[in-house]
């Protein structure tokens, strides 16, 4: 009676589609169970599924062949297409001051990881293959073992040859890469005397002088060079042009309104300034003194609102073209995106989900709030066409093929690398033509997480079954050795040229060391154990280039050393 179920349930030589699908739903329950759970606040998250269907595919179990290419692949397309969406936006602004620096490094260290898989491959006789597989493990890097698997495939279908699976590499010397750089953060701590406290303190101090809040401040008109002059001539000057005047209170009155370039001064006239401190406190000796009016911000009519930006006709358009003043009596005075409090200059460009914030009449400001939009429930409906626009165009830029002589495949950017970058400028652009790419963080994290899901539970079942006999025939330990040394030198190598010679905050190389490893465990015991979101953005400044770097590393040590 109960036959049916037993057929779904149990291992096949032969298995169907809807068996494949019931196995990897199996390995990713388990595995995400398994990643919950931690020891001293540390667990292994979705890297759970990959050892959850590695004990399937020991077990017997197996996937349709077919399918199991397409849930790996389109698996491993989420997730880097997601984590693009996530990066984008903040990547290149990132990369000015310390971003450069810490790139700079993280690549380096994805060199060193390259150079010692080799010298370790060249001392030890193993095969490329399998060192490729460790080292992708020891640096936990999932799309570089795509990469690796990818171009294997292509270089056996030219020789006509057999190759090992470098998941099994990967599987081993995994562990160690998440737990390991997570050890190591927490010695360098000891060595450097780290006091979290005093970390967050500095770095804060530095952000200020770096990327200094907008100041808001109000402004009496006491300097006679100022009375009978226009806003417009006054604030001239180019350095001054993105310092904004919200409201007008004129002298001997209590009624406030908002001001335009043609607004004539009058003696004692207070005014509502907002723009980086500089250049207000320029403004303000220009124009007479710091006031303590408190009418300027008493006036019922004039009020300050945060508007959300959710129609299309108000995105991928600067400040100046969507002239808020001229066509509602507005002014946008911060722009509120991924967690930073920006200026309203000129020239911003405004994506779908900013959160704009905009001073004028009370009447007026209804108008505009029509016009941006405004709706959450607009910003809860993801914009499919824009997200499988960009993998198309990901997958035709990681199709390319880049000869190079001596090596017997094209080096590509692949099914990981090509999604990634595309999914970088969608978001840094905010969107293909008229589709917008803001994805609210709910979804990009269940996108992100789905992928991943899949790429490890078909990975794990399929490299299953040959893990065992891998790990006696190759002496498993001396690959989890090899895999340490992977893992430890370039951490070593961060941890001294940052701080020693860079002078980069502790909190940052913490960070850093979890991006250019792309590890998820790391990031959250950083996240947990320094509770603030200082490693998470050196986190997402080194990602994107290191997983590219990784990527073309592992393609290139199969194709330069495959026998």
């Amino acid at each position: 009676m109960f036959q049916f179920i037993k057929d779904l349930l149990l291992p096949s030589d032969d298995p169907t589609t809807a068996q494949t699908i019931v196995f990897v739903a199996a390995a990713i329950t388990g595995g995400v169970l398994l990643g919950r759970l931690k020891v001293a606040k540390v667990g292994i998250g979705a890297a759970g599924v990959l050892f959850v269907g590695l004990l399937m595919g020991h077990l017997g179990y197996s996937l349709h062949t077919e399918t199991m290419h397409y849930i790996r692949d389109f698996g491993l397309i989420l997730f880097v297409y997601a984590v693009g969406l996530q990066v984008g936006p903040s990547f290149f602004a990132s990369l000015k001051k310390d971003g450069l620096v810490m790139n700079g490094i993280a690549i380096t260290a994805v060199f060193i990881s390259f150079l010692v898989a080799w010298i370790i491959m060249r001392s030890t006789g193993t095969t490329a293959e399998n060192m490729a597989g460790i080292m992708t493990g020891a640096v936990t890097n999932t799309p570089s073992l795509g990469a690796a698997k990818s171009v294997l495939k292509e270089v056996a279908a030219v020789k006509q040859g057999t190759y090992a699976d470098p998941a099994n590499g990967y599987a081993i010397a995994y562990p160690f890469g998440a737990v390991g750089e997570i050890l190591l953060i927490i010695l360098f701590m000891k060595i450097f005397k780290v006091k979290v406290k005093d970390e967050q303190q500095r770095f804060e101090e530095k952000r200020q002088k770096d990327y200094p809040h907008p100041s808001v401040v109000k402004c009496r008109v006491t300097n006679p060079n100022a009375f009978g002059k226009t806003l417009g001539e006054l604030l001239n000057k180019e350095s001054l042009k993105d310092v904004i005047v919200t409201r007008i209170k004129c002298s001997g009155t209590t009624k406030v309104s908002t001001p335009t370039a043609d607004t004539v001064l009058k003696e004692r006239d207070v005014l509502m300034l907002v723009g980086l401190p500089d250049d207000v406190d320029v403004v303000v000796t220009m124009l007479g003194r710091v006031s303590t009016d408190n009418f300027i911000t008493s006036d019922e009519e004039i009020e300050s609102r945060d508007i959300t930006v959710t129609k299309n006709n108000a995105t991928q358009k600067s400040l100046a073209q969507l002239n808020m003043e001229s066509a509602y009596g507005v002014k946008v005075t911060r722009i509120f995106r991924g967690g930073m409090e920006l200026i309203a200059t000129r020239d911003f460009v405004v994506h779908m989900g900013d959160t704009l914030r905009v001073v004028g009449p009370v009447s007026e400001l209804k108008n505009a709030e029509q016009f941006l939009g405004n709706s959450r429930h607009r910003l809860a409906e993801p914009e499919l066409a824009t997200i499988f626009v960009g993998i198309i165009l990901g997958l035709i830029l990681g199709s390319i093929p880049l000869a190079i002589p001596g090596l017997p495949v094209p080096v590509k950017l692949g099914i990981a690398a090509g999604p990634l970058l595309v999914a970088i400028f969608i978001s840094r652009y905010g969107g293909v033509a008229h589709l917008h790419s803001y994805m609210n963080q709910s979804a990009a994290w269940f996108m992100r997480d789905f992928g991943i899901a899949l790429f490890f539970a078909a990975v794990g079942i399929n490299a299953g079954k040959t893990l065992y006999e891998s790990f006696m025939a190759n002496n498993g330990w001396m690959w989890l050795v090899y895999g340490m040394a992977i893992t430890s030198i370039p951490v070593i190598f961060i941890a001294l040229v940052g701080r020693l010679v860079f002078k980069i905050n502790f909190l940052q190389i913490a960070g850093m060391i979890g991006g250019t490893y792309t590890s998820p465990p790391t990031l959250a015991f950083c996240n947990g154990y320094f509770k603030g979101d200082v490693p998470a953005q050196a986190y997402a400044t080194v990602y994107p280039l290191v997983t590219i770097a990784r990527i073309l590393a592992a393609q290139l040590f199969i194709l330069l050393f495959l026998q």
